[in-house]
């Protein structure tokens, strides 16, 4: 049996991905489950983020979001049975890659996915799912009547943002970066309350937000990444972000390096406003709250089965061409992908 993994180089070279023989043990865990995988996304690979919770191994895994059907169960199950269909993340530290016809798991990372819900849909749309879910509900303390800032909305992690927001009650705000971005996300139902452009100087992001919050500002922003410096033009400036906030609002952010100035922290200050990090990656490194964590996946997997999460359509890849799919997702570190087996 295949898999697929990821081989770190020395110094800044990119990694290399190579299918390799793989094999599962004979005997299954006591709370482990064998899964048939049906389809499996994939997302680029955090090699920094793996050495910083200390996993160190020349292959790395790849491919976590994963849908299947349970062949067998360990001696202690008690979520599942062979034949149930299943979809969920495999943790950082699994040594099983989603590309493998045939992959061990824990039972506690999976939950059942509905048979309206295809396993291609649900492997390639449940990591921004979990990423969305946990921005808004866990980071944002969102509740209905707020107002919500999603930058680069129409990405998947940004479409998913909108739609969960928007089925909350919330008032949500997007940003795009092209004209074809700005006609997706006007055409949205429900609809977006404003669409700011913000490529080729279209506008000012900071007086759009003003302007249509009535100077009062955003109860939260999530981002896609901002810049440090004046110099870098592509995203907005730190310190624009947090004069978007309201008083007691929340920045979400998935930038990991962010240092913040002394009057960037005085105005967070004067406004009681908060940084908060995304990590997603927390809910599968630490047991401290797996309860939470089964909650949001089955929260994620029924509202995508009931449409209040409807990702872009995404055609699915041959196996034959993870190699080159993945290489080229490690690349340009924002594109997914889902591998249909």
């Amino acid at each position: 049996m295949k898999g697929l993994f990821c081989r770190a180089e020395e110094g800044e070279a990119e990694p290399k991905f190579i299918i390799q023989e793989t094999t599962l043990p004979e005997v299954l865990g006591s709370h482990q489950v064998r899964v048939q995988v049906k389809a499996c996304g994939l997302s680029p690979v955090d090699l920094k983020l793996l050495r910083d919770v200390g996993i160190q191994t020349d292959l790395v895994p790849v491919g976590r979001e994963v849908a299947g059907v349970v062949l067998q169960v360990g001696p202690k199950v008690t979520f599942f049975q062979p034949k149930d269909e299943v979809v969920g993340i495999l943790p950082l530290d699994s040594l099983c890659s989603g590309l493998c016809e045939v992959i061990d798991v824990d039972e506690c990372v999976l939950v059942r996915r509905p048979e309206k819900l295809s396993a291609t849909c649900a492997a390639a749309t449940l990591r921004d799912g979990v990423r969305a879910y946990t921005a808004l509900h866990t980071h944002a303390g969102i509740a209905a009547g707020h107002t919500l800032l999603v930058l680069d909305g129409s990405s998947n992690f940004g479409l998913m943002c909108i739609q969960l927001a928007s089925y909350c009650g919330l008032k949500v705000l997007a940003t795009s970066n092209s004209a074809e971005e700005q006609a997706f996300l006007e055409q949205l139902r429900p609809a977006v309350a404003r669409v700011i452009p913000v490529y080729n100087g279209s506008s000012d992001l900071l007086s759009a937000v003003l302007e249509e919050t009535g100077g009062l500002g955003v109860d939260a922003v999530i981002d896609s990444g901002v810049c440090l410096f004046i110099e870098e033009k592509l995203l907005p400036h730190k310190h624009d972000i947090i004069s978007m906030l309201s008083a007691g609002g929340t920045w979400v952010t998935s930038h990991q390096d962010l240092q913040l100035d002394p009057p960037d922290c005085r105005l967070l200050f004067l406004k009681s406003a908060s940084v908060s990090f995304l990590n997603p990656e927390v809910w599968t490194t630490s047991s401290a709250q797996q309860g939470r964590y089964l909650h949001i996946l089955k929260d994620v997997i029924e509202k995508m089965s009931t449409g209040v999460l409807r990702p872009r359509p995404q055609e699915a890849m041959p196996l034959y061409e993870a190699v080159v799919v993945m290489e080229t997702i490690q690349r340009q570190l924002r594109k997914t992908a889902v591998i249909q087996l």
